[in-house]
């Protein structure tokens, strides 16, 4: 089922801001239960051009070309699993909230990421990648919805993100907060031919001052509950292995920015 629309302008964007009251409901509701389960939506694989949307029915998923919203919170995220990718959804031996510093499940360790030698490039069984995978997750707050939906960047989009926050974003005085973004995917290959999906960002538009304090209490309360969000879902090991100096992949094509 197709669900693409034309891009959301500023204007039709329908800011739901979350309040005392919904997140006093979503801590009495779920006491006792876990983490808030954010829905996710996954990068695809093999150079799809479609994102999956979560839904009523998990077994038929909408599609969409385009992911329009507010990044209200995004952040650095390592983990890993020791040995090949087997299909299931384990709990990494490590992981690590902000790329920092992760913590080893089976001992109570905590290790500096910079210096672990699972996070050094040459470290993977395959190619001159990293055994620990380097990610990137993005809260995405929809048009009319109060809770984001959470976007796990694979490495091959993380140079295309940092672009667009520094050189869209940052060198114009704006924060990702307070602008309208849209994404969209673009097959790329690697030099060793291996068709894979990347992320194209780009700014639909400016929010208004009253829209950037609408959004705030959201950008708060993400901020201060993403730390307990854990990474529970391991993902086939699909993105080119030929890293550079810098922890990127040498593409086919020039990277749009």
């Amino acid at each position: 089922m197709s669900n693409d629309k034309a891009l959301t302008t500023v204007q039709d964007f329908a800011l739901t801001p979350i309040n005392s009251d919904v997140t006093e409901l979503i801590k009495e509701e779920l006491d006792g239960l876990g983490q808030i389960p954010f829905d996710t939506i996954k990068v695809p694989s093999g150079g799809g051009l479609a994102f999956e949307l979560p839904g009523d029915d998990p077994d038929n998923p909408e599609t969409t070309q385009i992911l329009t919203g507010v990044i209200v919170h995004h952040h650095a995220v390592n983990s890993y699993w020791p040995g090949e990718y087997d299909g299931s959804n384990t709990l990494p031996d490590c992981s690590s909230a902000d790329g920092k510093q992760g913590l080893d499940i089976k001992t109570g360790e905590l290790r500096d990421c910079s210096t672990c030698p699972f996070n050094q490039f040459g470290s993977s069984s395959k190619g001159n990648g990293k055994a620990c995978k380097n990610g990137h997750r993005i809260y995405l707050l929809r048009s009319g919805e109060v809770l984001p939906v959470l976007i796990s960047l694979p490495p091959t989009s993380l140079r295309a993100f940092k672009d667009y926050i520094a050189k869209r974003l940052v060198l114009k005085g704006k924060r990702t907060s307070s602008v309208l973004t849209t994404i969209k995917l673009k097959r790329e290959k690697s030099a060793d031919g291996i068709a894979y999906s990347s992320c194209v960002f780009t700014k639909a538009g400016d929010l208004t001052p009253a829209q950037i304090e609408q959004v705030k209490p959201t950008v708060d309360w993400i901020k201060s509950v993403a730390s307990t969000v854990p990474v529970v879902e391991q993902q086939p090991e699909e993105a080119p292995t030929n890293a550079d100096a810098e922890g990127f992949v040498e593409v086919s094509k020039d990277v749009p920015f």
